[in-house]
């Protein structure tokens, strides 16, 4: 008997091994693959002007990014007890005008070498939602608790989102792997019903780009949640967000398909040196530990594919008498 319905598995054009130099950009769960492969020694960057959900928002910091745009100080706004970018994350939020303004323009220098680097880019889309100022007719990536007078809460659609990739997709991205993905986070505060609307706009427009350009991927992180796993015990409490046990499922399916043989083959080895490096032994100087490390030194070194930099230097520190 089958009880549940598995996603069929992906053919990307593309496969990423440890030598792959990644981007993530868009919603908190594209932080949740960033963070993973993070973990597993991946050359990984996230997006340094934070969580942006909307496409609108995330095309724009490609954007700024791909022309290493200077912010004007229009774009900073003042919060009760700070100032910040209508067009990053709160993670930029400084106590003065001036600071915000250079802290945004910091990002984006940042994230124009992050791009440019780049040779794969992951983007996730979290909702069609938006918010346009009223004043300036831009979309904004966090209303950062202005005034609701001050904005027009519309959704975008499919031709909007296409419109404004086609750019990025013809220009910086244009010799870069994408993987697009689809947050599985529920914003229930647009309703569930408009939530799903929304959801659908995204994953239209995600179909139309990947039809248009080859060097794009579709992972179907959103269906591994709503029909694979597809149980409310695959969620946090908040019912939103993917509990750790699913995000951990759609790690091993994100591997599974997006990694080399090579890489796969080598995974499981790198996180066990992580672990090994995390491990504190009640005494840290006996003779034993000493050669745990030691052992754990040389399996790190002989692993030449790997950045093991960090953990090199803890077990050599570690490896000999004090």
């Amino acid at each position: 008997m089958k009880f549940r319905t598995e996603i069929e598995s992906i053919s990307p054009t593309a496969k990423i091994d440890y030598s792959t130099k990644i981007f993530a950009v868009g919603s908190c769960f594209a932080q949740n693959i960033a963070q993973k492969l993070v973990q597993a020694k991946f050359k990984v960057n996230p997006c340094p002007t934070g969580i942006l959900f909307n496409p609108a928002s995330i095309a724009r910091a490609l954007t700024d990014f791909a022309n290493c745009s200077t912010a004007s100080a229009e774009r900073i706004v003042a919060r009760a007890d700070s100032f910040v970018s209508l067009d990053s994350h709160s993670c930029l939020a400084q106590a003065t005008a001036n600071d915000a303004l250079r802290a945004l323009n910091d990002a984006i220098a940042i994230g124009h070498k992050r791009l440019t680097e780049a040779s794969c880019v992951i983007i996730t889309f979290g909702t069609a939602w938006v918010y346009q100022h009223i004043d300036t007719k831009e979309i904004v990536a966090n209303c950062h608790k202005q005034p609701q007078s001050d904005f027009i809460r519309r959704r975008l659609c499919v031709e909007e989102i296409i419109a404004a990739f086609v750019p990025l997709m013809e220009g910086i991205l244009s010799d870069k792997h994408v993987i697009f993905t689809l947050s599985p986070v529920r914003h229930i505060s647009d309703g569930l019903t408009e939530n799903s609307l929304s959801k659908a706009i995204l994953r239209l427009a995600i179909d139309k780009l990947c039809s248009l350009y080859s060097n794009t991927d579709y992972f179907p992180a959103f269906e591994i949640v709503t029909d694979d796993l597809r149980d409310y015990r695959f969620y946090a409490d908040d019912l939103v967000h993917p509990s750790n046990q699913a995000i951990d499922y759609i790690w091993e399916r994100f591997a599974e398909a997006i990694f080399t043989e090579r890489t796969k083959q080598l995974l499981p080895k790198v996180m066990k040196i992580v672990a090994a490096a995390a491990h504190r032994p009640f005494n840290i100087h006996s003779e034993e530990y000493q050669e745990f490390c030691r052992k754990q030194l040389a399996a790190a070194k002989a692993m030449v594919e790997v950045d093991f930099s960090d953990e090199c230097d803890f077990f050599a520190r570690y490896s000999h008498k004090s």
